[in-house]
């Protein structure tokens, strides 16, 4: 079995030089069989010297081109800023947890390069963005996210996380579950991407006792607060990301009155009400099936219920998707926990408090694991299908 930086939480308590992290990364990623190595040339070639025509995006740890690999494929090029050590052990769980895995809703490790310096992922090239720079920016023609894209791109998540949970061996629990990190092929199928701050769960542990890693809104509260990380926690975030899907808005919206703000919130008064219908998103101009939209947004309650033993699998929830099974009595689902109260919470000043430095509010991914955590990996990645 393969551990992912920090795994079990083993920490220095001394920084680690620059130098040593990156021949850790080098290292490790040649013990990896399904681990393809592009040459820094061919990839400066396929990008045109990394030109800023070719730039489709930035983010916290580096930059991503678009380019065109020597056999005509057409690729995304996640390439990692050298300052940062963080990136270098996310760039190393990326190369981990995709290497060789094959789904159709995950997206797709071509290879990586560490050629000196250089850190860079190779993953395929998918033409419709990401559902936060799409759906819930507003910025798409009304007509594509239309209710069986959203049932689609719902189903399709969900079944990639029941992947990850209960097929993949050892079982990854992704730890950033968000719209940025569901990115959309051609056809609007959907591809969970970012696996940077992931963790391999062994099928005999109940949990992973961790810092916090994720996004602010998606977050369980078990793991915001306590650090108990299981895969129910990935469960919590799909709920919240099921809920935008649905509505076509964020989870967290200032500009809206104090009683719309918080997207979870808002959906459990709206449930009490039994008035759910009036939060499916407008720009679908009444064009959905009611009663799959409401059953979709009760199953993001199920999802996001506050204790984690009343949340659903991801097979379960799958099955439910589909009409499968929803035999749940609606009674039973109970009061999730809310955004509000974690910011409440985040407030404190008290120092046992992990929200108050460690969490940010702000869309992007923190992992608050030590910066100096220990890089520990067998040389066989064993994983069976």
């Amino acid at each position: 079995m393969t551990c992912f930086s920090g795994c079990f939480g083993h920490q220095y308590s001394s920084p680690r030089p620059r130098q040593t992290v990156d021949d850790d990364v080098t290292k490790e990623i040649s013990n990896i069989q399904d681990a393809k190595l592009y040459s820094y040339t061919e990839l400066e070639r396929a990008t045109n010297k990394f030109s800023v025509a070719n730039k489709i995006g930035e983010g916290g740890f580096g930059s991503v081109y678009k380019g065109e690999l020597n056999n005509g494929t057409l690729a995304a090029l996640k390439v990692l800023s050298a300052k940062s050590e963080q990136g270098a052990r996310e760039f190393l769980n990326e190369v981990v947890a995709l290497s060789g895995l094959e789904h159709e809703n995950l997206v797709k490790l071509y290879g990586c390069c560490t050629e000196g310096q250089h850190r860079i992922l190779v993953y395929g090239y998918l033409e419709n963005n990401s559902l936060s720079q799409t759906l819930l920016s507003g910025r798409y023609d009304a007509s594509q996210f239309s209710w069986s894209i959203r049932t689609k791109i719902c189903i399709g998540v969900a079944e990639g996380l029941a992947f990850l949970h209960h097929v993949v061996w050892p079982h990854i629990v992704h730890r950033d579950i968000k719209a940025s990190n569901i990115l959309l092929d051609r056809d609007f199928t959907p591809k969970i991407s970012d696996f940077g701050l992931a963790k391999l769960f062994p099928s005999t542990a109940t949990h992973i006792s961790t810092r916090i890693a994720g996004t602010y809104g998606y977050l369980a509260p078990e793991y915001a607060i306590r650090g108990r990380l299981t895969r129910k926690a990935d469960i919590y975030s799909f709920g919240i990301l099921l809920i935008e899907i649905v509505t076509g808005r964020s989870n967290t919206n200032k500009r809206l009155p104090s009683r719309d703000q918080y997207l979870l919130e808002r959906t459990w008064g709206l449930y009490e009400q039994g008035n759910l219908e009036q939060l499916v998103d407008t720009a679908l101009e009444g064009n959905f099936d009611a009663d799959e939209a409401c059953r979709f947004l009760k199953i993001g309650l199920m999802c996001t219920q506050d204790l984690p033993k009343r949340r659903p699998s991801m097979p379960d929830v799958v099955k439910m998707l589909n009409g499968e099974k929803f035999d749940m009595d609606e009674g039973k689902i109970s009061r999730p926990g809310l955004i509000m109260e974690l910011m409440n919470l985040r407030g404190s000043t008290s120092e046992n408090n992990p929200l108050s430095s460690e969490v940010q509010s702000n869309g992007k991914s923190l992992s608050s694991e030590s910066s100096h955590a220990t890089i520990s990996f067998s040389s066989i990645y064993d994983r069976s299908n």
